[in-house]
């Protein structure tokens, strides 16, 4: 039945990801695990930039998403922390950037400072959906 293989590659991806999710807010992240989960991922949350550092340190991730605005680090310091690593020891992890406050040219300007891509809040499910098979495919 072709309307149930439409169905089923909407919700099933070709294969399952392990996405970092660095976000401060309890709702957000709730959300996004939730929203991930749908889609056939996995979401480990941290709150906040310094966090997700530490958690990249141990464990291995096949995406992160990182929202800008967070206490102690930012995302926009986190990526650049990630980036930094990844210049002394090679290899690359794509980051997804989210905001609320999103601005004209945010899309440019995170992609200067080293994102793979972007995802404006409240975040749509559909949209965090192309993202992803976009820096995966």
């Amino acid at each position: 039945m072709p309307g149930n293989a439409n169905a089923q590659s909407k919700h099933h991806p070709a294969r399952p990801l392990k996405v970092l999710v660095a976000e401060d807010n309890l709702i957000n992240q709730r959300l996004v695990v939730a929203m991930l989960s749908t889609l056939g991922h996995t979401g480990v949350v941290v709150g906040d930039g310094d966090k997700a550092l530490k958690c990249l340190a141990k464990l291995k991730f096949d995406v992160v998403l990182m929202d800008v605005m967070m206490p102690n680090m930012d995302g926009v310091q986190a990526l650049q922390a990630i980036r930094a690593q990844e210049q002394a020891q090679g290899g690359h992890l794509p980051v997804i950037m989210a905001t609320a406050h999103a601005e004209p040219g945010d899309a440019a300007r995170f992609k200067r400072a080293g994102a793979d891509g972007y995802v404006s809040k409240p975040i749509d499910v559909e949209q965090l959906k192309a993202e992803l098979d976009r820096l995966v495919a």
